[in-house]
């Protein structure tokens, strides 16, 4: 049977999260959904990251198996053409051998979170950037989270139902930056690992806001860290503010 990868972008507001449920609008779902209406199969997507309800993605990458053997341009179009009009598109279609497994065989993930920093709310925005109105320093926020690199455990900083089989994770990036274009005043977080553990990066930017209005400082993040007490860190970040970037593979052609 042909392999397809797909190269996914959603808007993740209206969704109970990309992973398929009973009840409730999720992105694979409607994906699938799509799929049926013009191959005829029930196809099974799987993705390399699944995404919480709320979260966004520019470059999720997800496989599926067809009977038949689709153009790939057909793929990309035909599925896109029964979407409307969910916020999701199809991005790029290519067939890929059968050894490629979009979550097995990624190497490493990337996300991005957006906090706008200014008194006032956003306009258009808003279902996509954290609204913090007190003031950041961004540079304090950095070197808290140089005291997050590395491969530790991160049990301080995982969801109390997360069912990950352990909490160590080697964090391979976390860089947090500061954008300003007039009024639009943004510190971006961006973070890439191997994989993360549930809520983990929402937990650390929450954690790295609080140092950023001198609530925590550097050392104190280590200790946290160090800790492995969830109760200490900062505040779950929203997850309107996180976006899932893209994702890596040994062979860059993902075949």
């Amino acid at each position: 049977m042909p392999r397809y990868k797909l190269v996914i972008e959603y808007d993740g507001a209206p969704f109970y999260g990309w992973q398929r449920q009973a009840e409730g609008l999720t992105v694979q779902g409607v994906i699938e959904t799509a799929i049926r209406k013009f191959t005829g199969e029930t196809a099974r997507l799987t993705c390399a990251g699944r995404t919480d309800a709320g979260v966004h993605a520019t470059h999720q990458v997800a496989h599926l198996d067809l009977a038949r053997d689709w153009r790939t341009d057909t793929v990309r179009d035909a599925t896109n053409a029964h979407l409307r009009p969910h916020p999701v598109s199809i991005v790029s279609a290519e067939l890929v051998g059968d050894s490629f497994d979009a979550r097995r065989t990624a190497i490493r993930r990337h996300y991005r979170y957006r906090i706008l920093n200014r008194r006032s709310p956003p306009g258009i925005t808003r279902a996509h950037v954290w609204h913090v109105p007190w003031k950041l320093d961004p540079d304090l926020m950095q070197a808290a989270a140089l005291r997050l690199l590395g491969r530790h455990d991160f049990s301080a900083f995982r969801a109390a139902e997360c069912q990950a089989a352990s909490p160590v994770r080697t964090l391979e990036r976390l860089d947090v930056a500061q954008r300003t274009m007039g009024f639009h005043d943004e510190i971006v977080v961006e973070t890439s690992a191997r994989s993360f553990l549930h809520h983990q990066v929402r937990f650390i930017v929450g954690t790295l806001m609080m140092a950023g209005c001198r609530r925590f400082s550097a050392d104190d993040v280590a200790d946290i860290l160090a800790s492995r007490d969830r109760s200490r860190c900062g505040p779950m970040a929203p997850a309107h503010g996180l976006t899932f970037v893209g994702v890596d593979y040994a062979d860059e052609d993902g075949k």
